[in-house]
């Protein structure tokens, strides 16, 4: 798009904007009177956000390394608490006693065909003095990774996904007994150990390859945003797509006289040594790599021609760590509802870092702080919320979600009965508003989306959104379309194992860097590249102040039926399109094979394996997930028209509400998913092997994946059955809204 074009469609955008925010008088959950009440409320809330706030708890929190147990994770965590306090909370640090393991020993050398022994190293930059912190800094190192001593020729396996080991079949290549070297992205890290030791890898390194995030996409730190040759992300492994937290107390908080089980007992442990190294480290072992060029979408941006082994490069991997329990402090900090005190309405961020952390995550953490602030402001004046106000800073988020996991495991039981909603945020940067969640919050969000004004062009942060996708050729949408929530974040304990809504949300898109997880995440670099002035904490603030404000004070819980149907039934088509695609790529597949067209006297090279006959995907019978939906659109559809037509008192409201807040339980079974029974959401999940990346309607989807088709039928019984359940639930909800019409 022309740039003058651009101007006028935003220009045009602004318009419909302003026209959308005044013409927004009915607010989802309150009546007309009470929303404008609520608006004015905002306003004020608005009034009271300050960006020097959040500069400087930035430069204070994000001054020193603060992991987990270090000492300047307490002094944030009490200098939390104090904050808190005097803006007029119920303050406190709520400690348990979690596994963390910290790295002892660390080799990386190549010992054929020439000698190399990698530095391990992240060296200090010139002109920020906050990264010649190295005594107090954790090395680089991949938590959880197991203790190992282990040399073998070296294979380079790309992302390290599934996907690349049957593309390594292809070629006629093993790793067993190998050492693999992988490149970041393409999946979270620790799919990469998990897949590599699947396929008899006995070790793991992963590089940062600066096609990704170094100078392939921009400058270097400091002259850019990108990562220097030196760089390295840290980051744990541990198999969160069977359960995060504390790998000694599963399912259960780690409290200072927890049970524990005994370490080999653990499951959601890496089976091999891993670590992450940075490019200058990793290009000597991939150039000391031959056999077969790797494929054009394998490359990286390092001046080398990249081959994928075998060898001859043979390298050692050696790594040993200490496995202590270490102190996590969260921060809870409530402020007592006025009218509904056992309803919470929560708000978390972590305060933990890698590093330094300061965009993540202390940028998402002084938004939450700055908004909390003005709430303590409002509370002033006399007012106070509805419902009780929760907000969270969790402690030791980075190692495996800790901190949140123990406290939602702890107290799960006063969760299930008194948590409305959880609202998470994480790191910040400029752009666009990015949100994932419960389907039932979509229209509440979008409305909240509408409301609030892009600080660089003017225009609501849903049509800046907007505008950014119809530029990038995508379909206009009507409404805020949310994702749906995978893992990765402490929003998981609380949809995936209690059943909680939840949205998760941040700014981003146009601070983009290499600074994740490594040592170059310091406030020098997050005030020059990626939210100078802090401008979008202060917006994300308000997004984030709305949701929380508004959910308090809603006389009616802003639920909303139509969006969840119309993306779940998304789902549903997704699945059937997903079986009958596998079935089609199955059976043409076997036609080559059957007709000879894979003959080995035909590759004469023998750079391919020739593949055996597939199983034939059969024909699911999808009628209960169907049916579900039928009545799932008319229930929906019956639920919008009887509140509006409904008056409820003030008993019909509680009764109304305490339902409403039952809804998303009835989405998980204790039973949980196959092979993974801590994640009990059975539409929503992290992939087996995506790890942060969802997988919706995951016990089906991942059934016919993997070829397991007699547990992909069951598993649509089960939906089917989670569904009904659901449906029952909402029209319920009608039956009480009915009974209420004047």
């Amino acid at each position: 798009m022309k740039k003058t074009n651009f101007l006028l469609f935003l220009l045009l955008v602004g318009f419909l904007t302003q026209r959308s925010i005044w013409a927004q008088s009915d607010l989802l959950g309150f009546s007309k009177e009470m929303a404008a009440k609520q608006l004015e409320l905002e306003s004020k809330f608005d009034s009271q956000l300050d960006a020097k706030n959040l500069d400087a708890w930035t430069k204070l929190m994000a001054s020193h390394p603060h992991h987990v147990g270090s000492p300047w994770g307490k002094k944030n965590a009490e200098f939390m608490v104090e904050q808190f306090k005097k803006w007029g909370f119920d303050a406190s640090i709520e400690e348990y006693q979690v596994l963390f393991p910290t790295p002892k020993v660390r080799i990386v050398e190549m010992l054929e065909p020439t000698s190399f022994k990698a530095s391990l190293s992240e060296p200090p930059v010139k002109g920020d003095p906050a990264t010649a912190q190295l005594d107090e800094m954790l090395p680089p190192y991949n938590a959880f990774s197991i203790d190992g001593d282990v040399t073998a020729e070296l294979v380079y396996v790309n992302f390290g996904v599934p996907a690349d080991y049957e593309e390594l079949e292809k070629m006629g290549i093993d790793v067993k007994g190998k050492i693999v070297i992988a490149k970041y992205y393409g999946s979270w890290r620790g799919i990469k150990p998990k897949v590599a030791a699947e396929h008899g890898a006995i070790g793991c390194i992963i590089y940062s390859d600066p096609k990704e995030d170094g100078y392939y996409q921009g400058d270097v730190y400091p002259e850019g945003a990108y990562k220097l040759s030196t760089g390295v992300q840290r980051g744990s492994v541990l198999d969160m797509p069977l359960f995060p937290g504390d790998p000694l107390t599963p399912g259960y908080g780690a409290t200072a006289d927890a049970e524990r089980i005994d370490q080999e007992d653990a499951t959601n442990m890496t089976k091999i040594p891993v670590l992450p190294i940075s490019y200058k480290d990793a290009q000597p072992l991939l150039a000391a790599l031959k056999g077969p060029v790797a494929p054009s979408n394998w490359r990286g941006a390092l001046p080398i021609t990249y081959h994928i082994g075998p060898g001859p490069a043979k390298v050692r991997l050696k790594l040993e760590f200490d496995w202590q329990l270490t102190p996590a402090y969260n921060v809870v900090a409530k402020m007592k509802g006025s009218t509904y005190p056992d309803e919470w309405v929560i708000r978390g961020n972590h305060h933990d870092a890698w590093v330094h952390g300061a965009r993540d995550p202390i940028s998402g953490m002084v938004a939450l702080m700055e908004e909390a602030r003005a709430v303590g402001e409002l509370a002033k004046t006399g007012w106070k919320p509805k419902r009780t106000l929760v907000y969270c800073a969790w402690d030791a988020e980075e190692p495996a979600l800790l901190g949140s996991t123990e406290w939602a495991e702890h107290h799960k039981d006063e969760l299930q009965k008194k948590a409305v909603v959880y609202i998470n945020t994480d790191g910040n940067g400029r752009g666009f508003l990015g949100a994932s969640g419960s389907h039932t919050l979509e229209k509440y969000l979008d409305q909240v989306s509408r409301s609030v004004t892009d600080p660089q062009k003017g225009i609501s942060v849903f049509d800046r959104r907007k505008a950014a996708a119809l530029v990038q050729g995508a379909p206009a949408y009507p409404s805020y379309q949310m994702g749906a929530p995978g893992a990765g974040s402490d929003y998981t304990p609380f949809v995936h194992h209690l059943g909680v809504p939840i949205i998760n949300l941040g700014f981003g898109g146009e601070g983009s860097g290499g600074e994740y997880h490594t040592n170059f995440d310091t406030y020098n670099h997050y005030t020059k590249y990626i939210d100078p002035g802090f401008t979008y904490g202060v917006t994300l603030a308000q997004v984030a102040g709305r949701l929380s404000l508004r959910m308090a004070n809603a006389e009616i819980l802003p639920f909303d039926f139509k969006h969840f149907y119309k993306t779940v039934d998304g789902y549903a088509k997704e699945v059937m399109k997903l079986a009958d695609d596998q079935r089609a790529e199955v059976e043409r597949e076997n036609m080559l094979i059957n007709e000879g067209m894979y003959d080995a006297a035909s590759d004469p090279k023998k750079q391919h394996k020739i593949p055996s006959p597939k199983v034939e995907v059969p024909f699911f019978n999808f009628s209960p997930i169907q049916n579900a939906l039928a009545e799932l659109e008319k229930s929906a559809a019956a639920y919008a028209a009887a509140m509006a037509a409904s008056k409820l008192s003030e008993q019909e409201k509680a009764k109304l509400n305490q339902m409403l807040m039952d809804m998303e339980s009835k989405l998980i079974r204790d039973h949980g998913l196959p092979r993974r029974p801590w994640y009990k959401h059975h539409i929503y999940a992290p992939g087996f092997y995506t790890g942060y990346g969802v997988k919706t309607f995951p016990g089906v989807r991942e059934a016919i994946e993997q070829g397991d088709y007699k547990e992909a039928q069951e598993q649509i019984l089960i939906l089917g059955e989670v569904l009904d359940g659901f449906v029952e639930g909402v029209k319920e909800a009608v039956s009480v809204l009915k009974k209420s019409r004047p």
